[in-house]
């Protein structure tokens, strides 16, 4: 199994997302912002 360019750029957008989550004052409209681009990549990436 190869591993891409594609596969690699999406990992590090999801790890930099899970990062945001961890800072304090993130309101609850970007935070559920955040969850929801989470999900699709981790669908994406069949992660779910």
């Amino acid at each position: 199994m190869e591993y891409t360019c594609a596969e690699y750029r999406i990992e590090m957008i999801l790890l930099n997302l899970k990062r945001r989550l961890q800072h304090e004052g993130l309101g609850e409209k970007e935070k559920g912002d955040i969850l929801l681009q989470i999900k699709k990549l981790e669908a994406k990436m069949g992660l779910e």
